[in-house]
């Protein structure tokens, strides 16, 4: 969000027909200042202008973005992922999720990397709007299933359209997980959303099986050496650490 103008048309130029981009957007009201002062323009009007945006881009966060920037990702059928733990993380604000709802907004659920923890996803989007709105109608449980679940299925299927995903079926990926889940009260199609938010946990999978393959089977996962990778991270993670604080200017 804070290339140069020449830098976006080189990214547009050098894009092949078809080919979306991948951006972050007005996730700091800092964004929209910079796109101001390089032109006069506000972010996604900046973009539209270079031709960055369409029915292949994501936006991620547009936190920060006004209303007729909410409409021109409507009518470029642009995608826009909502990160709430990111968000709530950077103390950046909460995005206006309800309103790109009602305007039919292309509307995901992701995590921009906090933490690849989806059900808690889904808890902190469902408290995070009805605290920053002081309204306990805020993006309801069945909204965010159809954001988390549906949506993100559409998403994948966007790019993957050879192994289509959210189906059980013969030649689709089938991901499916056994969860070890014994509620207190009646569980239906109707109240399974508030299940999820309110009872599930991802230390309660205790299976998962992708395209046909078993990859775990009572929490032991069968095709990776989780000790010998974790041990081998936590070394990277302290090389990498070590080659940043090189960098750090010293008095």
């Amino acid at each position: 969000m804070t290339l140069s103008d020449k830098t976006l048309e080189a990214c547009k130029a050098a894009a092949p027909e078809g080919v979306g981009f991948h951006i972050h957007v007005a996730e700091h009201e800092a964004d929209e200042y910079d796109s101001l002062g390089k032109s006069n323009m506000r972010v996604v009007d900046r973009l539209h202008k270079h031709g960055i945006l369409g029915e292949r881009t994501i936006v991620a966060h547009a936190i920060h973005v006004d209303a007729r920037e909410l409409e021109i990702l409507k009518d470029t059928g642009t995608w826009v992922t909502h990160q709430p733990r990111s968000n709530m993380n950077n103390a950046v604000g909460a995005a206006n999720v309800d309103s790109m709802v009602r305007m039919g907004v292309k509307l995901g659920l992701g995590n921009d990397g906090f933490a690849n923890a989806m059900w808690e996803e889904w808890k902190t989007a469902y408290l995070l709007h009805k605290l920053a709105n002081r309204d306990p109608r805020r993006l309801p449980g069945d909204v965010l299933v159809e954001m988390a679940v549906y949506n993100n299925r559409d998403l994948s299927n966007l790019f993957f359209p050879g192994a289509p995903l959210g189906v059980i079926e013969q030649g689709a990926y089938a991901d499916i997980i056994l969860v070890d889940y014994h509620p207190t009260t009646p569980l239906s199609a109707g109240n399974l959303p508030w299940h999820i938010l309110f009872g599930f946990h991802e230390s309660m999978i205790t299976a998962t099986i992708v395209a046909g393959r078993l990859l775990m089977r009572d929490r032991v996962l069968l095709t990776l050496d989780e000790e010998g990778i974790t041990a081998h991270s936590r070394k990277l993670a302290k090389d990498v650490w070590q080659r940043y604080l090189s960098f750090v200017p010293r008095d």
